[in-house]
């Protein structure tokens, strides 16, 4: 397909509609630099040094679960993201074509709040950075710089979004790099590599919570792969998503590691990251900084996508135009500077609890929406019916994919340890929430079940492709 004209607008004039064949555009090592760039930050970094400082690893044995978790985990995004160049729309409008156009709806909301969660932390994290850099900006001035930053990014879109994450990847990536180097080019801790120890507990809650982060970007990965061209195939953006996410992820959880074991124990991981690399510090604080605001802008376009898509459901003639998204993306940023300003110092280390127990309804929607369009459809949706009043071929509900997606969640409980609940069986190995393992283990095959079952019956379904 032919690159976009220079006629395109700045600001993304599509939501939650089609992307027609002729505004196709991109390659997919654009994918690469998008994910690759977006999990180079703070909140990895810190989530890596749990490995050390919760789970009480040594380095070999935390390296080894962390690349292990998200090696496993990066299969789901790759496959989600996968899927954005076929169906052309994004990937909480396309759960209509396996939950019916009524039935998405529960998906649509929990992903909104993983959105504004995720939109959230970043705006503390931003703030505390600018704090860190410049302590006379006051707090609250800080957080609106980071969060007014992000929305700015988040409104003009899908093409300036990979615009930045192209450089970011060369920059990021070798402030990274620097930062290894000189943690190891310099006298380490007499304990560097032997602090912590393996323990199964420790290993398998840091496998879990590589895969469970991989999981978490499911719902909105093929947004931003959803304007490649449609012949592109299935394997190159599967490959080129699936070695940015893996790659940017197990460096970020690495240098967090690494940071606090050359840091005296104890350290808070941001802290350790800026006392372990000397001069480099500052500058990698400031690019820190940058890359929060950056990434943060996918959070807020998930999130107006989320809302755009909950409202069109009721409303199936109205396409949203630019102004409405401006309009949603200013409320959304208003109404979260107003909770991050409320922030409680531990709001970061609660917030990814609330992640781990969101799981538990992720997990059986990815196993729904893998299972449904790679082997029970095999990518042929009818998007005319994803957008009908009625859902057409989809109808209002998918009494299989709910029955299923319930199920699904219902069989975790026991299992669940998460801060908001912990089950019966929480420590069959204890620390570990194993609970998406189960999860997953039930819905797929039970879904693939139900499904193939009505397959006679909705046999037309095969028949229809993407339309232009």
């Amino acid at each position: 397909m032919s690159q976009m004209s220079r006629q395109d607008p700045l600001i993304e004039n599509h939501t939650v509609d089609y992307v027609p064949l002729a505004e196709r555009h991109g390659k997919a090592r654009d994918l690469f630099t998008l994910w690759f760039s977006t999990n180079i930050a703070p909140l990895p970094i810190v989530t890596g040094a749990m490995v050390v400082q919760v789970f009480h690893l040594d380095l070999f044995w935390g390296l080894l679960a962390i690349a292990l978790g998200h090696m496993i985990g990066g299969l789901v995004i790759a496959l989600a993201s996968a899927q954005g160049p076929r169906m052309g729309i994004p990937q909480m409008v396309q759960s209509r074509g396996q939950f019916g156009r009524y039935g998405a709806l529960l998906i649509v909301f929990f992903a909104a709040v993983i959105y504004i969660g995720f939109f959230i932390s970043n705006i503390v994290l931003a703030g505390k950075s600018i704090v860190g850099i410049a302590p006379s900006v006051p707090a609250p001035l800080s957080i609106l710089i980071g969060a007014l930053g992000a929305t700015a990014i988040g409104v003009i879109g899908y093409n300036f979004i990979h615009t930045l994450n192209r450089i970011g990847t060369w920059v990021m990536g070798s402030a990274l790099l620097a930062g290894f180097l000189y943690i190891f080019a310099h006298d380490l801790p007499a304990d560097f590599f032997t602090r912590g120890a393996f323990n199964l507990s420790g290993w398998l809650a840091t496998v879990s919570l590589g895969i469970i982060w991989q999981i978490s970007f499911s719902p909105y990965v093929s947004d931003y792969s959803r304007y490649l061209p449609a012949d592109i195939g299935i394997a190159k953006p599967f490959f080129a998503t699936y070695l940015g996410a893996t790659l940017g992820t197990i460096l970020s959880f690495a240098f967090g590691a690494v940071a606090v074991l050359a840091a005296p124990e104890g350290t808070e991981a941001m802290a350790a990251v800026k006392l372990s690399t000397g001069w480099l510090g500052p500058i990698l604080m400031v690019l820190f900084l940058l890359n929060i605001i950056s990434h943060n802008a996918l959070n807020l376009y998930g999130a107006v996508l989320s809302i755009i898509t909950s409202i069109q459901t009721f409303a199936s003639q109205w396409t949203p135009s630019v102004k409405v998204r401006v309009a949603l993306s200013s409320v959304v940023l208003a109404g979260c500077c107003v909770v991050a300003l409320g922030a409680s110092a531990d709001f970061i280390s609660q917030f990814i609890g609330l992640i781990l127990a969101l799981l538990l309804v992720l997990v059986p929607w990815a196993s729904i929406n893998l299972i449904d369009f790679y082997l029970i459809k095999r990518g042929r949706y009818d998007i005319a019916s994803i957008f009908r009043a009625d859902g057409g071929l989809y109808g209002r509900f998918n009494l299989h994919a709910i029955v299923a997606y319930f199920i699904g969640i219902l069989v975790q409980l026991p299992f669940a340890n998460t801060s908001l609940y912990v089950g019966p069986y929480a420590n069959l190995v204890e620390g570990a929430d194993l609970s998406w393992l189960v999860g997953l283990a039930v819905t797929c095959p039970l879904y693939y079940c139900l499904a193939t079952r009505s397959q006679p019956q909705r046999s037309g379904a095969a028949q229809f492709s993407y339309t232009d």
